[in-house]
Parts: C-alpha cells; structure tokens; sequence
C-alpha cells in the first residue's frame, strides 16, 4: 500500500513539473513574442519617420542593431532594400504580413525562412508612399534564453521532487499509521485515532475477528469433549473386553461384561453418528431438499416409533393437532422432532409423560414438545443447545446420552429459518416449541 501510495505520488509530481514547464515555456513564449512586436512596431515608426527609400535606410540604419532585420518593399513586392542580404530577392507580395500591410496599414507573422534557413517573426507596416516597410527577427533568441535557464530550471525540478518525495513518504506513513495500529491492536474495541470512513470496515473485520476467535475457541473445546466423550467408553469397553480375555471372571460375570461392552459400543456408535451428522450440519455446503410436507404426520409417526422406548421407561407419549403443511426438509424435521421426543423420555420421571402438540397458529406453523420431566435450572437454559453440554451428565451417561442432541436440533431450525423457545420449571418439566414459516396449507 505505501509502495502504491509513493509511487501515485512520485508519478503526480512529476507529471506536475512537466505539465509546469510545458506552460511556463509557452507563457514565456507569447511574453516574448509580444515584446518582440513592441519592439518591431516602435523600430518601424523610427525608421519610417527617418526615410521611406533604400537610400535614406542605409544611411539612417545600422546593421546588426538590436538583431533586427530591415527589409523595404515596393508597392508591386519587389524589394527594395534588405540589411541582411544583397542582390536580388524574389518578389515579397504574397508574403502573410506584406498583404495584410497594404490592406490594414500593418501585418504580423511567424513563419520559416528560406532564405535566412531559421524560424522569424515578421512585421510589416505601409508607409505614405504605399511602400512596405517589414522588420524581422530570428526566433531562435527566444531559445537560447530557455537554453541559458534551463540548469536553473532542471536544479529547481530535482529540488522540488525530492521535496515531495520526502513529503510523500511522511505524508504516506501518516495515512498508513492508523490502519497498521489497528492491525496489532485488532483485539481492542476502541475506534480513536481510526479513519471515520474506516470504522465501518474496522468494526466488521473486528466482529469477523471476534467471530473466527470464538469458533476456534469451540472447535477447540468439541475436539477436547470429542476426545472425552470418545475415551469414555472405549475405556470401559477395553477395560471389560481385558478381564474376560483373561479368564479372571466367572461366567456369569462374563455376561454382564459382554453387556457393558454392548452398551458402551452402542454409546460410542450414537455418539459417532451425532458427530458426523453434527458435521454435515456445520458445512457450507450443505443442501436443503425443501418440499411440502405435513408437519402432523411426520411428529406421529415419530411418537409411533419412540412409543415403545417411552414404555420401556414408564412414560406416556401422545401427539394431538391437526394437518399443517410446511415447506422444508423432511429428513431434517423428523430428525428434530426425534431429538426432542428422545430428550424429553430421557430427562423424564417415572410415571412422567411427554405430548407433542402441531397446529397452526396465526399463520405459522407450532411444534410443541412438552415433558414431565426434571426440568432444567435457569441458569442452564441458555446453554442447552451446546454441544455436549448436559444439565445432569451422570443421567446422561446412565441413559446414553450424547450431549449432542440439542446441538442437532438448533443447526435444523437455523437451516429452516424457524424459531425455537424453551420454557422449563425444575421438577415440573420443560417444554420446546419450534415455530416455522407461514404454513402452505392445513386446517384454516
């Protein structure tokens, strides 16, 4: 960026002092050719109240003053006489200045002489006997003056842009400054001594920021709880699998070994599955099969397939409402009512019941899970749909928990768009309610 700035600049000056040259030579220019005609013009006047014939100019005029040159043309544009050149001239009446000397009394031009072999101004003034009087005078002066202050002028550009150079080195680190503070501050929540236009772009790179930080720090803590989850029951598995390889156990023991590794494969298996699915639910690349289905049937028949797991652990389930269409993914939805349901026959009570509830209400779509169960503390509601987070982990280990459930259920209804609330009580139970977009159909 400074490279950039410095070299924008550099190319700035230096377009400046050539774009400053160009003008001051073609001012300086015009300046001279209107002294130089001031002089033309107060030469002519002189000369013409002396003499107005050959005789009388060579006499009155002397050559080599003031580097003019003399030329006197008769009416027809023969000359007559010139201080410059002898012998015979070629007829001068279709020179620029000669005619607009006999029509307008006087005329003036800047053109290349033949004769002389340089670039002159002319001006031409008609006298009383109708005889033309022109001087001239070699352009070339006006270059040799540029030539002679050219050093001074090219001393004063080499001045001027190491001057800016410096300038725009400072000028450059004043602008950068901020932004590289910024940059090893980027942690600070501060915006002094920042750019006003900038704090808009500083806020969004700090909440970018903030937002990389944060998911680092929890795909820090998921790889430590993966890794946990993941040790806990390959240990107990190990551990069971070793005693009966050693034949230290008798056989009844060994049955109740061999169903502690059952069940802890069968925790290991959920609990891999969860993390896949968790994953697959992470990805940006994710894609949603929306169609149209009824929100209705699909949360009865996952009370249908949960039913005998409910009365396994003395739990009553039930699903009352009505049809309720919704557009989304209808594999995604089942599996978001299967988690809730499971989670509320889990963290239910004996003789506990759970009922689920669909229907529509003011244009939305209403799935509601509401359980009996244990309930959950306040100051644990924010934190449910974390992953592995467990409001009572040795229930959720003695159940087969993953801890992941909830986490599952929140990437679902983020992906539909919906809204999800929870209400708990301890010891009086806990209801979820997932509220989806404007229902496409349904009883009105």
């Amino acid at each position: 960026m400074k490279r950039k700035i410095n070299r924008c600049l550099f190319v700035t000056v230096l377009a400046t002092l050539v774009a400053t040259l160009i003008i001051a030579v073609a001012i300086f220019r015009n300046m001279y050719k209107e002294q130089v005609l001031s002089e033309m013009r107060t030469c002519a006047a002189l000369l013409s109240s002396l003499s107005s014939d050959a005789e009388g100019l060579k006499e009155q005029y002397t050559e080599d003053v003031a580097g003019l040159r003399v030329t006197l043309i008769d009416e027809d544009g023969t000359v007559v006489y010139d201080s410059d050149l002898d012998g015979a001239l070629e007829n001068h009446s279709d020179r620029e200045e000669v005619q607009e000397a006999m029509s307008d009394g006087e005329g003036w031009s800047t053109r290349y002489s033949d004769t002389l072999g340089s670039e002159m101004y002319y001006y031409a003034v008609r006298l009383e006997d109708n005889s033309i009087l022109r001087i001239s005078k070699e352009e070339a002066s006006v270059w040799s003056i540029f030539t002679n202050t050219l050093p001074g002028i090219a001393a004063v550009g080499v001045i001027m842009f190491l001057v800016c150079m410096f300038l725009s080195r400072s000028i450059t680190t004043g602008i950068v400054k901020p932004i590289e503070q910024m940059a090893s501050d980027i942690d600070s929540t501060g915006t002094e001594g920042i750019y006003e236009e900038l704090v808009p772009f500083v806020q969004t790179i700090r909440r970018q920021h903030e937002d990389i930080m944060k998911n680092a720090k929890m795909r820090q803590e998921f790889t430590a709880n993966v890794s946990h989850e993941l040790k806990t029951p390959l240990t107990a598995i190990s551990g069971y699998a070793e005693l009966i390889e050693t034949g230290i156990v008798g056989e009844s023991e060994t049955q109740r070994f061999a169903h502690e590794i059952h069940r802890g494969a069968k925790r290991l298996l959920t609990l891999i599955n969860d993390i896949i699915r968790l994953s697959q639910l992470d990805s940006d690349k994710l894609e949603i099969d929306a169609a149209d289905m009824d929100l209705y049937a699909s949360a009865t028949a996952c009370v249908e397939s949960l039913r005998m797991n409910a009365r396994q652990n003395g739990i009553a389930m039930e699903c009352k409402g009505s049809a309720c269409m919704i557009r989304g993914d209808k594999e995604m939805i089942e599996e978001l009512i299967y988690n809730l349901c499971d989670n509320a026959i889990r963290y239910n009570k004996p003789d506990g019941s759970v009922t689920v509830t669909v229907e529509e209400r003011g244009g939305r779509a209403m799935l509601r899970v509401k359980d009996t169960g244990i309930g959950i503390p306040e100051k644990s509601r924010e934190r449910v749909f974390e992953r592995f987070y467990c409001v009572d982990k040795s229930r959720s280990k003695n159940t087969g928990g993953t801890g992941l459930g909830l986490a599952i259920v929140k990437h679902i209804v983020a992906q539909h768009h919906a809204q999800i609330d929870l209400e708990s009580e301890v010891g009086v139970g806990t209801v979820v309610t997932v509220w989806f977009g404007k229902a496409q159909g349904g009883n009105d």
